[in-house]
């Protein structure tokens, strides 16, 4: 791993994610590209009228001073730190910022969300990890010396999964953690018989190219599934594949993945797919 952004808003939450990005670059060597996106919009850059041009100015200079004050840590002792700062506030340019630099991960800080306020607003960091390409780590809470050593990585024995797998694997193998496999078997239209499923881990390995241990566990759904067999497991992480749907198929079909971001209170990795 040689190089992570970490998107900042200056609130507790993303200063959560900061600080185990920190902690991550620290042990990799790896360099933190930290990015701050100002609420600003192209009419308020470009205005003659109204809205000043030096009163843009002014606003990216505040947010300069207030960015490189925010980064005097004295945990980033020894971190490479690259400091962006973009004039707009849209997600879709952390994933452009991440390909640019070649970045290995984006860590962001979440509270989760549910009910009517997940299907109508959402969150931000769900934008994101609807939507990019590269692995996103999503902290919960305040993680002083981040340091996994077991980590569970959901995954449905389909060729799709394959990738995801290898990138989880990697990761895991970043911090020296232990991998965990697990199949979550559900009632209904996609339960599987334990010879089915044995078969179905037999192709997955045939399809890999080698042996995987692969646990089996049994509950109502998959999200519920993967969160009971990671606080059972004692995971300190849990890595899933996400589809990132959008738009109706989205609603009407949610993204297992992007459900257990937002739920679970452990740390969590998506794999886009």
């Amino acid at each position: 791993m040689k190089s992570i952004i970490v998107p900042i808003d200056f609130s507790e939450i993303s200063e959560n994610a900061f600080e185990v990005a920190a902690s991550i670059a620290k042990k990799n060597d790896a360099t933190l590209y930290v990015l701050h996106m100002l609420e600003l919009n192209q009419a308020m850059l470009t205005s003659t009228e109204g809205f000043h041009p030096e009163q843009t100015v002014f606003l990216i200079k505040l947010a300069e001073k207030r960015l490189n004050d925010f980064l005097d840590k004295p945990y980033l002792k020894g971190v490479k730190v690259e400091p962006i700062i973009k004039h707009y506030k849209v997600f879709g340019e952390i994933s452009n910022v991440a390909e640019e630099n070649n970045v290995d991960l984006i860590v962001m800080g979440s509270q989760g969300a549910d009910g009517l306020k997940e299907m109508f607003v959402g969150s931000n960091t769900e934008k994101v990890v609807r939507n990019s390409d590269i692995p996103v780590l999503v902290i919960k809470s305040k993680a002083k010396d981040f340091n996994p050593k077991q980590m569970v990585f959901a995954c449905d024995l389909k060729s799709e999964n394959i990738h995801a797998l290898q990138r989880a694997k990697s990761i895991a193998d970043s911090f020296s953690a232990e991998l965990k496999l697990v199949y979550i078997n559900t009632p209904g239209d996609d339960f599987l018989s334990t010879a089915e499923i044995q078969q179905r881990i037999k192709s997955f390995c045939d399809l890999v190219g080698f042996d995987l241990l692969i646990a089996i566990y049994n509950d109502y759904n998959v999200e519920r599934g993967v969160l009971n067999f990671g606080m059972e497991s004692n995971a300190d992480m849990i890595g899933v594949p996400t589809h990132g749907r959008t738009g109706l198929s989205h609603f009407f079909m949610g993204s297992i993945g992007e459900d257990i971001a937002n739920h679970a209170n452990l740390p969590v990795v998506t794999f886009k797919i």
